[in-house]
């Protein structure tokens, strides 16, 4: 029914940026949330950032001041600019959206993510 797909992970060196985007599609009424996670090598899945109707958007720690999501509603897509990107940015960075579908049913889906690697 609803399907999200993340682009623009690649192969960058220490310092450089990435810009990633993520989509959602599908039978869609609203997206109420747009989160960005990652899984580190060795470590569980953890929160990048995530986006809703809220003025201010949440971020790791690890992150403040480096990324920045932002999301555009009329197209269910959602961004992460990441600058002074680091070693320990390393990972696949998967999107997830939850909202409504017009049943009124909630969703929440997951892409298959986007591999950064980040070389020092």
């Amino acid at each position: 029914q609803v399907q999200v797909v993340e682009s623009g992970g690649g192969l960058v060196q220490a310092g450089g940026s990435l810009r990633l985007s993520c989509t959602a599609s599908g039978n869609i009424v609203q997206i109420n949330a747009m989160g960005w996670y990652r899984q580190t090598p060795g470590k569980q899945r953890e929160l990048v950032a995530v986006i809703t109707g809220s003025p201010t958007p949440t971020y790791a720690d690890s992150v403040k001041g480096r990324f920045t999501i932002s999301r555009d509603n009329a197209k269910n897509m959602a961004y992460l600019q990441m600058n002074n990107l680091k070693p320990e940015d390393t990972g696949l960075y998967t999107c997830n959206a939850d909202g409504f579908g017009p049943d009124s049913s909630a969703f929440d889906v997951w892409g298959p993510g986007t591999d950064v690697t980040v070389s020092s």
